[in-house]
């Protein structure tokens, strides 16, 4: 499968100056750039940079950033899942994943998170996927935000509607261990009718092995 990249960019105004938001962008372009101290949600913001700048050279791997003239304080990452987790099983070359999206503290607030998913989504290459994102309670900043989970749920969801990713139904155990947690997807307007039928199956693991067994009896 070719992995086509076209760049778009959006601009947003806000107290601090216009923010910039465009991508995909290769690591050599990344690396023109400051990476926000307090980036550091996962790991520590140095850390997190050598992250991302191997996820955008990965030939599938796609990096989209808000930036000021200088300063990267917000960026989305899509990369095939973790060989480890269930959603590589199969191998699909068409399934990607959101793997992290993150905001500096003092930008938030200006929608740039649904900004940096609808930016994403310009480039017509996207039509080619199935687009995943696993949404799990504990990885939510609820103390910052200071909100519920079930606020915080809505939160989340109405950004990934920003980049046109709905709910899901999985029997994937980590999200049905509670109800907070969701599958959020986005089919691609190109991907194959056999792709999304070996992603149905994908989500409904649970069901397949039962079948299996039923069969094999």
């Amino acid at each position: 499968m070719e992995h086509k990249k076209t760049c778009h960019t959006e601009k947003v105004n806000t107290e601090f100056g216009t923010i910039i938001i465009e991508g995909p962008l290769p690591a050599s372009e990344l690396r023109k750039y400051e990476f926000h101290e307090q980036l550091n949600a996962f790991r520590p913001a140095r850390k997190q940079f050598d992250a991302v700048l191997d996820i955008a050279d990965f030939d599938e791997g796609r990096i989209i950033v808000a930036r000021t003239s200088d300063t990267i304080i917000g960026y989305v990452t899509y990369l095939h899942p973790d060989p480890l987790e269930r959603w590589s099983i199969f191998n699909m070359e068409d399934l990607i994943e959101l793997g992290a999206i993150e905001i500096a503290p003092e930008f938030r607030g200006y929608k740039i998170g649904s900004k940096l998913l609808r930016v994403s989504m310009m480039d017509e290459a996207m039509e080619n996927y199935i687009i995943i994102s696993t949404e799990y309670y504990w990885h939510w900043d609820l103390k910052g935000k200071q909100m519920s989970v079930w606020d915080y749920r809505k939160v989340m969801e109405k950004m990934m509607f920003a980049g046109g990713l709905t709910p899901a139904p999985t029997d994937d155990p980590e999200i049905i261990s509670h109800p907070a947690n969701c599958l959020m997807v986005k089919i691609g307007k190109h991907v194959e009718e056999d792709s999304v039928q070996k992603f149905d199956r994908l989500r409904f693991l649970g069901r397949e092995k039962n079948r299996s067994l039923r069969e094999g009896i």
